[in-house]
């Protein structure tokens, strides 16, 4: 195939591109600043000589927008929702305006769409959508906006003959420099990786390679269509979260941190407690009414395997036995 990945120089963009490149697929990346073979400059706003590559293309997935790894000041909030939703509507405007589109289009969205809640899980049908839970910080109820504008903006683009799907996405656990993983493994290895504010918010997450065969299922079933959550089966309180982490590297104690604790790292970090706080307890619903089985289904398990893979980049590139190819 020719695949197109708006927004791809992250680390979901690399996930993807590295897996689709070693299957043999055509892989274009749009971004505001090409620097390799393969990368198309965009701006995420306009019109461009980029629309070629939409045009006669395969599979579009669109993973542009501001990163969330910010303090959430108003500037940065408008920033995370015009880069969403105007990406949105110019890969729509591409798709609606090719005169080869491209059988399906992939678009990024978030979790976070969910309400913060304990008592139940959120799968697609019964899911409580966010935004007016009391007892949390106004401004959460701006990224679940963040969300549905991501979302509204796909629903609503003109595209006929192009099937579309909206990926709510639970943070993707990859051995990758600079991704989430990274970031709590440098924190369990300063001996901070404990629980924030109780631990009793839920985490969802999902392991890189299920991330890659989810997509790759969705984008092989003709039957399904609007949102789907990308998030293993198995959400987990934040505390049995890190401990699991923490047994998996080696790390016998983790300093737990209070919520004031919590909000002066995230100012030192230049990002924001929701990403800690927020008790998002998402599961996979459709995925698994299709049939999709996980290959990495629990945390401890999936942490196991994450770690071995580091350790193993980290020695030169010298894969440890039993670990998969990346």
């Amino acid at each position: 195939m020719k695949i197109v990945i708006p927004g791809g120089t992250g680390q979901v963009g690399t996930v993807l591109k590295r897996a689709w490149t070693a299957a043999g697929h055509e892989v274009v990346v749009l971004t505001r600043r090409p620097q390799r073979p393969g990368e198309v400059r965009w701006d995420g706003r306009t019109a461009g000589e980029w629309i070629r590559e939409i045009d006669g293309s395969d599979l579009v997935v669109n993973l542009a927008g501001r990163s969330v790894s910010c303090r959430y000041t108003p500037g940065n909030l408008k920033a995370m929702m015009d880069s969403r939703v105007e990406s949105a509507r110019v890969v729509g405007e591409a798709i609606s305006a090719a005169a080869v589109p491209p059988r399906v289009w992939l678009q990024m969205s978030t979790a976070t769409v969910y309400a913060h809640r304990f008592d139940a899980p959120n799968d697609e049908a019964t899911g409580l959508i966010g935004g007016t839970e009391p007892g949390v910080p106004d401004y959460w109820s701006y990224s679940v906006d963040i969300a549905k504008a991501w979302e509204r903006e796909q629903e609503r683009a003109d595209t006929p003959h192009t099937r579309k799907v909206a990926l709510r996405s639970a943070m993707v656990m990859s051995p990758d420099r600079g991704g989430v993983l990274d970031v709590l493994l440098w924190l369990a290895r300063l001996g901070l990786g404990g629980s924030v504010a109780g631990g009793a918010q839920y985490v969802s997450w999902i392991h890189d390679e299920d991330f890659v065969r989810a997509v790759d299922f969705l984008v092989g079933r003709d039957d399904i269509t609007g949102p789907v959550n990308l998030a293993a089966p198995a959400p987990l309180p934040q505390r049995a979260f890190v401990r699991a982490l923490r047994k998996a590297w080696g790390m016998p104690v983790g300093l737990p941190a209070t919520r004031w604790m919590a909000e002066l790292g995230a100012l030192v970090l230049r990002s924001d407690t929701e990403l800690l706080l927020k008790s998002r307890r998402v599961v996979p619903g459709r995925l698994r009414e299709a049939g999709f089985a996980f290959d990495h289904p629990e945390w401890p398990e999936a942490a196991d395997d994450l770690v071995r893979r580091v350790r193993g980049r980290r020695q030169g590139g010298r894969r440890p036995e039993g670990t998969p190819l990346s």
